[in-house]
Formats: C-alpha cells, sequence, structure tokens
C-alpha cells in the first residue's frame, strides 16, 4: 500500500516569494476581531464588493480577495481571469478579505506561507498585550517578595457596602434579587409555582449560588473516559445542572420573563409518563424534581448507610426529616416503632364544623401567631389543627390489626405518628383533592387555612409525644441526639406559599414569595407586591418554612450544608 504523498507546492508563490518582498509586511494590513478572527483591516464604513460582480448584482459576494500587488478585489469566479489579464508575477496570489487567508488565484485553492503565517501569529498575539509601546523593552523579571497575609475584618462602612452588593440581602423593597417571572410553556402554572420556591428557598439558594454545583464542570455533562461509551449512548439530562442554569438567571438582575423550556424538557426525559403539556399537580412535581436531583448529584462515597439519615444530596439535606410510627396493641400495650424518611408532610383539612371525630371546634385557634379570618365562612381549618390531627392517635380499624409479637397475634392497636428530625425546610401539603372509590368521584376542598407565618414545631416531635404519652418516664434509648437537635431547631419562618384555584379538572397555581418582609404574587411571567391579607385569603395548597436557627453538629468528615 502505497503512502499518500503531500501535494505540491504552488509555482505561483513560489514566483512571487522571488519577486516580491516577504509576506511579513502584510502584517501591518491586518486586525483582528474581538473573538481572536484576523481579517484584512480596512475603513469601517466600507463594504469591499468585487467589481464585475457590482455592475451585475449590487449584494455582495459571500467570499472576496484583495491581490497583494495591486489591491484589486475578486470574487472567487473572477479570480481566474483576473490571474490571466494582469500582467508580470505575483498577481496571482491574494489574500482572503474577511479571513485573511492566501489565496492563488490562478489555482483556485488556498495556499500557504510560513511568512504569511507568523505575520497573522504576531497580530494575534499583539491583541492580547495590553497597548504598550512596540521599542520598550520588556522590564526584568524582578524576585517575588514574600507577603505576610494578616487576617482582616471589615468596618462598618465595609460591611455595609458588602450587605448591599450581596444578591442574596438585596435591600430593595421594589425589585428583591431572584425575583424574576417564569414564561408558561403551555399548563406549566405547576412547575413555575414550584421553581419560585426551590429559588428561595434559603439553604438550596445557597448552594447553587455557592457554586457547590457547577453546571460546566458537572460529570454528567462531561463524563469520564470510562463512561465515554455509556454517555454517548444515552445522553441523559441533569436537573441540578438545569437548575443551577435557572438560578444563574434568575439572579441575574434581569427582570424579563424567563423561559425554562430546557428544564421542563430535561424532566420530560426523566418522567417520560408525565411528558406532555397537560396540567399536572405541583407537589407531584415537586417530589418528581426532588427524587431527580438526589439521583443526579448524590455522592455515593458521602452517601449514610443509616436509615433516614437524609445526607446523601442537596435535595435530601434540605428537605429531608424522620417520621416515627408507633404502634400500639391495645390488649397488652406492647409498642412497635419504626422510622421513615419523608420529604414532606401531607395534611387532611380538619374542619371543625366537618371533622370526622365529630367535635366541632368553634373557638378562635390563635396559637403560634395565626390569625383569624374575619367575614369567612365556618369552614375555615387551621395549620395547627391538622398538625395535631396528623400527630394524634388513631385507632385502626378491624381490616388493619396489627400482629403482637408479646401476644403471638393480631391484635387491636393504636397509632400515632410523629416527627423525629425536623428538615431545614419543611414542606407541608395541603390535601385538597379527594378521590372516593366508592363513588368513583373526585372533587376539590375549596375549604380556607389558616397558616401563621412563625411556627413552632416543638409539640409535634417524637419527644413531645413520647413526654405527653410517659410523662418524664422516658427511658434512655427513647432519647437521641437527633431529638435534642429538633428540639433547638424548632422554630420555623414562612417563606413561600403555593396556591390553587379553580376547579379539580381546571386550575391555576400561584406562588406567594416573602422577601425582606414583603409579600409578591409570582403568577407565571407576572410578579406583583401583594399585600399580608391577600395571602392568608388564598388557598394554600403547599406551604413552605425554613428554620430561624441552624445547628450545626460537629463530626469526623465534614458535610457542607
Amino acid at each position: 500500500m502505497s503512502t499518500p504523498s503531500a501535494p505540491p507546492p504552488c509555482p505561483h508563490l513560489a514566483a512571487h516569494r522571488l519577486s516580491s518582498r516577504p509576506l511579513r509586511f502584510v502584517r501591518r494590513c491586518l486586525r483582528v476581531r474581538p473573538l481572536g478572527r484576523p481579517e484584512i483591516r480596512r475603513d469601517p464604513r466600507e463594504l469591499p464588493r468585487c467589481s464585475p460582480c457590482a455592475a451585475a448584482s449590487p449584494s455582495p459576494s459571500p467570499r472576496l480577495y484583495a491581490c497583494l500587488s495591486c489591491a484589486a478585489v475578486f470574487c472567487p469566479s473572477h479570480a481566474a481571469s483576473h490571474a490571466s489579464a494582469s500582467a508580470g508575477p505575483g498577481h496571482q496570489i491574494a489574500v482572503d478579505v474577511d479571513r485573511a487567508e492566501l489565496f492563488c488565484a490562478a489555482c483556485g485553492d488556498q495556499v500557504y506561507d510560513p511568512d504569511f503565517d507568523h505575520a497573522v501569529f504576531l497580530a494575534q498575539s499583539s491583541s492580547l498585550l495590553p497597548s504598550t509601546s512596540s521599542a520598550s523593552p520588556s522590564p526584568a523579571p524582578r524576585k517575588r517578595r514574600r507577603v505576610d497575609y494578616r487576617a482582616w475584618a471589615p468596618d462598618p462602612a465595609e460591611f455595609a457596602l458588602m450587605s448591599s452588593a450581596d444578591p442574596t440581602t438585596s435591600s430593595s423593597a421594589a425589585a428583591p434579587a431572584g425575583l424574576r417571572g417564569l414564561n408558561n410553556l403551555g399548563n406549566t402554572c405547576f412547575m413555575n409555582s414550584v421553581l419560585q420556591a426551590l429559588l428561595h428557598a434559603p439553604p438550596l439558594r445557597n448552594y447553587f449560588l455557592g457554586d457547590r454545583h457547577n453546571r460546566f464542570l458537572c460529570p454528567r455533562r462531561t463524563p469520564v473516559r470510562h463512561r465515554a461509551a455509556e454517555a454517548d449512548a444515552a445522553k441523559v439530562a441533569c436537573l441540578a445542572c438545569d437548575l443551577d442554569e435557572i438560578y444563574s438567571a434568575a439572579f441575574s438582575g434581569e427582570r424579563m420573563p424567563y423561559s425554562p423550556a430546557k428544564f421542563l424538557y430535561s424532566w420530560w426525559q426523566h418522567a417520560s409518563n408525565l411528558a406532555s403539556y397537560e396540567q399536572q399537580d405541583a407537589h407531584e412535581f415537586f417530589i418528581s424534581i426532588l427524587d431527580h436531583i438526589h439521583e443526579n448529584i448524590k455522592d455515593d462515597q458521602h452517601k449514610s448507610h443509616v436509615q433516614g439519615h437524609g445526607d446523601c444530596c442537596i435535595a435530601h439535606r434540605v428537605f429531608s426529616g424522620i417520621l416515627r410510627s408507633d404502634v400500639t396493641c391495645t390488649s397488652c400495650g406492647f409498642t412497635s416503632t419504626t422510622f421513615e424518611p419523608c420529604m414532606d408532610i401531607s395534611l387532611d383539612l380538619d374542619v371543625g364544623d366537618n371533622s370526622p371525630f365529630g367535635v366541632a371546634n368553634t373557638k378562635p385557634h390563635a396559637r403560634n401567631g395565626e390569625r383569624g379570618l374575619a367575614g369567612m365562612n365556618s369552614k375555615v381549618s387551621t395549620l395547627m389543627r391538622c398538625l395535631e390531627r396528623f400527630t394524634r392517635a388513631e385507632r385502626l380499624d378491624a381490616e388493619q390489626k396489627f400482629f403482637c409479637e408479646r401476644c403471638d397475634e393480631r391484635q387491636e392497636s393504636l397509632k400515632q405518628m410523629s416527627i423525629r428530625r425536623l428538615p431545614l425546610v419543611s414542606c407541608f401539603h395541603i390535601k385538597r383533592f379527594e378521590h372516593s372509590a366508592v363513588k368513583k368521584v373526585s372533587r376539590k376542598v375549596d375549604h380556607c387555612l389558616q397558616f401563621p407565618f412563625s411556627l413552632d414545631m416543638a409539640p409535634y416531635l417524637s419527644s413531645s409525644i413520647l413526654r405527653s404519652r410517659y410523662g418524664n418516664r422516658i427511658f434512655p434509648a427513647e432519647a437521641s441526639d437527633a431529638d435534642a437537635v429538633s428540639e433547638l431547631s424548632s422554630e420555623f419562618e414562612i417563606f413561600a406559599v403555593i396556591t390553587h384555584s379553580g376547579k379539580l379538572e381546571a386550575g391555576h397555581y400561584v406562588t406567594y414569595l416573602r422577601l425582606n418582609n414583603h409579600w409578591y404574587k409570582c403568577d407565571d411571567a407576572w410578579v406583583t407586591r401583594v399585600e399580608e391579607h391577600t395571602v392568608r385569603t388564598s388557598q394554600a395548597y403547599m406551604l413552605f418554612y425554613v428554620q430561624k436557627t441552624l445547628y450545626y453538629k460537629a463530626c469526623e468528615r465534614a458535610a457542607a450544608v
């Protein structure tokens, strides 16, 4: 098999070298565009044209060449005629006006010259250097001096300047940082409402704005060598990277509505059964997003093997808590305890005049900072009663008899739920959509819900439930470090409310954000400031609370929150 040989050099370029100066002189005629591409220097108002083509058509040719000998401009169609009509050597060599590449008009092809290539390289290199005199010699390198660094503490003026420049603590009440509308891409209000809540969840916001997940360095976007074949076979989108891009867009200072089309497409890839322009449930979308972020950015090396520990990824570190379930035998008193992680807490609306327990609670309920809704109908529930109902002991029916290990048979039992460990951000899902398997109908519960802006979760912790059940006779095995930390961090503040208006089949989701002690309504692309009463009288569907104070536990391996 013969080895292919290099093409012969252009004879016209060799003749031009013998009869003309070296092509390095062309450097003075070159300039470099901002992106680094060289071109022939000319007046910005000048539009070069091929003379024969200009006579026939006023539109410029796609490629134009300038003769190095007479500076005539011609296009590839008239290159041969110019080379044959011009007298003497050198008129066959031209340069591309827009690309600064040598071209032989006689051969009809590009040619290479080392002197010309060196001139282009020098022009590109000089454009990257600061503008200094070419005749001045470069200063001799000086020996690096050792510098002793000392700790710096800002004075009050510097601290005020940093606070005003921090994108997460903007003091502007008219336009807080990160407040940007999201365009509706076709029944995607469910997605926009959840994204607005996630954008302003403080621990999650600090994680992404702190560049803890860089979409440009994500291993799912830039797979390593041994995973390259797998990535090429099936490129799965990374929701964490797309969420990082939305954070960058929201906190960029731009106020025009943003279109999260890329995020929607990535979610469709993960949840193909929901890939449509139909209205979806915001709560299901919220759980789906957290699950897929967990799959995208979990770190197997740091993943805890303790059940429900919840520190394997940022989604679990922010939203994951632990529920405790106690099932007590009514015959012998044996209690079976299980723990399970949870990303949110689903609550039934406990309306006083329609309570399943048959007790009408008509007294005003103002604990935890709740305010009554004057002028509202009697079908008003409160978040506190919903939580009390969630942690109240309930008797399991005959079909759900509990197998008691002590009695060695199935017995009637009582089940009570409590919260073993609180998450950094607590999400409460209000069950407004009821489905009856017997009647085979579905309906929406339009009852109002009173909720406090400051919430104390201490009465619903496992430690409080056990203390109320046993008094001070709590066994040492019942107490744990998780209970102690939860008791310290039981104070929460609300920062987002997702509401649902309309019917079950055709409804609309809206998010209310609490930023700088002001409320803002995020209705897809429209963002407006509203009063507190508007938020309190809305039909809350999802409530987001964040801990007032974060407590850190010392450990051998640091895990950043």
